[in-house]
């Protein structure tokens, strides 16, 4: 087996999850380069790192560059990734900066493998809310086609980086100590609070979040779908990992519960867990460390024609980010889409 060179740039959550991805996935990896912004030595789950500083000669004789695109490494890719490409590697890149490049592919492996061949030497990874979500309605929209999609968020606080999971931890305690709950990395106590903001307003969709704009954009490209209709509201709410949604999804053809839950039973990366009446549904607790996206409370909306509800749960950093990120190095490898 062909083995390659890797690189992965950030040791922040996201960065630290990748390597962990890496080593159990058994990536055909001969060596493996952590860039930062300083040199230290890193334990990451249990592995210990030398981390290079980050500089365009380190990303000489790379075949593929992770970047991890969270807490503080976000936007090296706009420093570094072109430049590494040119160097001859295939960066993929977990950031928001080319997601929306006509460029870059925009790719969840399971949804739209085929604009990897387009691909030059730069791909995005989508964002965590939309690869949930996109995961689960892609073979359904194979089947039907999407029309619309109403979709709300209930996101961890590990998406916002490690500062946002201690802020939390710290006004759990403060508040079963009856001490005054601070907050600085939310613009409110999250701690038993739900806060309707992910990101800040843009000029683009008045009154939309960056998180709703890209839940908006981004799967419009994936399914090549320009004037999909997709409606996003994204909460902040007190739970440490995994993301959850709820989707109201409108096909063009008929689809019935039945038919999605079939269909979703046998759709790669998704696991059906959907017993209502026994209290059985995707919990963001069974998520966390789990690579597929669960999917349950699978239901008929009467309101609407060809419509169905369901509640959508997945490890924002593994499979929303670090997963993602490598599935798309193994399937560029599996389509013979690697230059050696």
């Amino acid at each position: 087996m062909q083995e390659y060179t890797v690189a992965v740039v950030g040791i922040g959550m996201v960065g630290g999850e990748m390597l962990r991805v890496l080593r159990e996935r058994n990536f055909p990896a001969k060596e493996t380069r952590v860039l930062a912004t300083r040199a230290r030595k890193e334990i990451v789950h249990g592995h210990e790192y030398d981390v290079i500083p980050a500089s365009l000669e380190a990303f000489d004789g790379v075949d593929f560059a992770f970047f991890a695109g969270t807490e503080g490494s976000k936007g090296a890719s706009q420093q570094y990734g072109w430049a590494a490409v040119e160097r001859g590697c295939i960066v993929i890149d977990n950031g928001d900066d080319f997601r929306m490049d006509d460029r870059v592919p925009l790719v969840a492996p399971e949804v739209n493998p085929e604009h990897l061949e387009r691909h030059q030497g730069f791909i995005a990874n989508p964002n965590c809310s939309t690869i949930q979500m996109v995961v689960a309605l892609a073979p359904l929209h194979r089947k039907a086609g999407i029309k619309r999609i109403v979709v709300s968020t209930y996101q961890a606080v590990s998406g916002t980086g490690r500062a946002a999971v201690a802020e939390l931890e710290h006004q759990v305690e403060d508040y079963a100590a009856d001490r005054k709950l601070r907050h600085e990395v939310y613009p409110h106590q999250i701690a038993f609070n739900c806060i309707p903001q992910v990101s800040s307003l843009k000029d683009q969709f008045p009154g939309y979040y960056g998180e709703e704009i890209k839940m908006i954009r981004e799967p419009r490209k994936m399914f090549d779908l320009p004037d999909l209709a997709v409606s996003a509201t994204c909460v902040r709410v007190p739970v440490f990992n995994s993301h959850s949604e709820a989707i109201n999804v409108q096909f063009e053809e008929k689809m019935t519960a039945e038919t999605a839950t079939e269909i979703l039973t046998d759709a790669p990366g998704v696991r059906v867990v959907d017993d209502p009446g026994s209290s059985v549904y995707p919990l963001a607790l069974d998520a966390s460390g789990n690579d597929d996206v669960l999917v349950g409370r699978i239901r008929q909306d009467t309101s609407a024609e060809n419509c169905i509800d369901l509640w959508c749960v997945a490890d924002n950093i593994r499979k929303g980010a670090a997963l993602n990120a490598v599935q798309i190095a193994e399937k560029l490898i599996e389509m013979g889409l690697v230059k050696k």
